[in-house]
């Protein structure tokens, strides 16, 4: 049997490689020519030392404790020159992967269909026989043709599916939306990925999913996931944007809130001439039961003025989640995330 490993390097790259039953991590990797730092691969020097985010895994006795103390272990830190994996496992690598020589995957994709939104949004759908596994959450830079520039999505697909879809925001003159406004299917674009921190960790706890505009995106993937997992957890979706006609792929959700038991949403619109029955901001509408201090975990994306006002919400009403992750992105720049 093998199992799944995700190495998530420091500036967000992310490249898979496969552990087969009683290999080392350390030892996967380098056999599939992805050279994790390491000194000794003896479990004596430390260098290997990287965080497992989520799966179950065996460490064993053989490293001393000035390489991995009692104390990180219980933290999730990891050798890779001595972790075995018994399961599918995410580890965050603190490094970029600039230094251990990888670069970020390149492939073709063809557009396979593109569904407008109103003036809100675009779903773009690609096709690529050698597209990349992800995490849900994660995003890929794609080049605009003719313009030189290239724009980050993130997947609202899930992983392993024959098919990427992206949310895109339409933005007046924007790089992207000009090129999709004459686009056809069959048209060629060159992608790179995946990347981001931004990515669904494996925590049972109750989940809060914080979604501004096209920030839906990401958790359009996770949900797609959970829902193949016949996930049972207490999982709440508050979904705010600007205007009326900003609110797309609600039936999705609806979807999703009829496959998922534990699921639910909130819809809220900003504007004070919408006529819907949620107005106001995303902080205004989290349920309340949810909200118990280190009980609960938050994922939040959208524009830089929500989450930083998501943030300051937080701090300052002294409710803080066991985890907190979250992403922000403006429509003409690389998306910045942070966990």
């Amino acid at each position: 049997m093998a199992y799944r490993i995700a190495l998530n390097f420091e500036d967000g790259v992310t490249r898979f490689v496969e552990a087969n039953e009683g290999e080392t991590v350390l030892d996967a990797a380098f056999r599939q020519k992805v050279n994790l730092p390491m000194d000794c691969s003896d479990g004596v020097c430390g260098t290997c030392k990287c965080r497992a985010e989520s799966g179950s895994f065996e460490m064993g006795d053989d490293y001393i404790d000035e390489a991995l103390t009692e104390d990180e272990a219980a933290e999730g830190l990891v050798l890779t020159c001595q972790m075995v994996a018994e399961s599918d496992c995410v580890l965050s690598v603190p490094v970029a992967s600039t230094a251990c020589k990888i670069a970020p995957q390149a492939f073709e994709a063809t557009v396979a269909a593109i569904e407008p939104h109103e003036d809100a949004a675009v779903v773009l759908e690609l096709d690529a026989e050698a597209a990349p596994d992800f995490l849900p959450g994660q995003y890929v830079n794609i080049d605009v043709p003719g313009s030189g520039l290239a724009r980050s999505y993130s997947f609202s697909s899930a992983p392993g599916e024959g098919r990427m879809q992206f949310l895109i925001k339409k933005i007046p003159d924007g790089v992207m939306g000009t090129w999709l406004s004459r686009a056809r299917t069959g048209d060629v674009l060159n992608v790179t990925g995946p990347m981001g921190s931004f990515y669904l960790r494996g925590d049972e706890r109750p989940l809060l999913f914080l979604a501004g505009g096209t920030g839906l995106a990401p958790f359009l993937s996770m949900l797609e996931v959970l829902a193949h997992k016949g996930s049972e957890q207490r999982i709440h979706l508050v979904y705010g944007v600007t205007r009326d006609l900003d609110l797309v792929l609600v039936e999705a959700l609806e979807a999703y809130a009829a496959k998922l038991p534990g699921f639910t949403f909130a819809t809220v619109v900003a504007e004070d001439s919408s006529t819907h029955e949620r107005k106001g901001w995303v902080t205004q509408h989290m349920p309340g039961e949810m909200l118990k201090p280190g009980e609960f975990d938050a994922y939040l994306c959208g524009p830089p003025p929500m989450v930083d006002a998501v943030r300051s919400w937080f701090s300052e009403s002294g409710i803080q989640p066991a985890s907190f992750h979250y992403e922000k992105f403006t429509p003409n720049a690389v998306l910045k995330a942070t966990a």
